[in-house]
């Protein structure tokens, strides 16, 4: 379980979050809906420890960002990588010794061409893929189905089920309010910094 107290940041005088709180269970999804700038992706940078923050996060695993697997809205991968050893490097910054990954290319993307030539999907594809060897036990998914195809977004929804099934927990976020509905067990609402349940399965 994680668990998220009074969790607020600001940018100089703009205050973004303003005393957040959730309970964050094994096995369970949960939806973040708000317009652009609502705080979304602040949260998600705040929980994964990119961005510092007031307020407090305990979790019972024994160091949270060795757990965390963060799908960032726009990936970014370095100059002249290929899409292979992104996997590689992924793997290896969790000490799992993996190669064959032409097996777990579940997207059947060109591993062998620079990732930095995909398209906007394929590079959303790639990450996804790489988070998923990580094995982490918490997925954050900033706009996971933007800019992917239609096959590909039932592919994702298939992934989260799984995760759910093996114990996962995920944070969702998404302009689709399908995809969550069809994902979620919950799914709240950020407004004015502040969150409120918006939906419940």
């Amino acid at each position: 379980m994680i668990k998220i107290e009074r969790l607020s940041k600001s940018y100089g005088k703009n205050q973004v979050l303003r005393g957040i709180d959730l309970h964050l269970e094994k096995g369970k999804a949960y939806g973040f809906v708000g317009d652009n700038g609502s705080g979304k992706t602040t949260l998600f940078k705040c929980i994964s420890g990119i961005e510092t923050h007031e307020g407090k996060i305990t979790s019972d695993l024994s160091n949270i960002k060795n757990h965390l697997g963060y799908l960032q809205t726009a990936p970014v991968f370095l100059s002249r990588i290929t899409g292979w050893e992104y996997l590689k490097l992924l793997c290896t910054s969790r000490q799992i010794k993996e190669e064959n990954f032409d097996e777990e290319n579940i997207f059947e993307l060109p591993l062998q061409e620079y990732a930095e030539n995909y398209s906007t999907g394929m590079k959303k594809k790639l990450a996804l893929t790489a988070l998923l060897l990580q094995k982490n036990e918490l997925f954050i998914l900033d706009e996971p189905f933007s800019g992917v195809d239609f096959q590909s977004n039932l592919k994702i929804l298939e992934i989260i089920q799984e995760l759910k099934t093996n114990g996962k927990t995920l944070l969702i976020s998404s302009h689709i309010l399908s995809t969550l509905t069809d994902s979620c067990d919950f799914i709240y609402q950020l407004k004015d910094g502040v969150i409120q349940p918006f939906a419940h399965k």
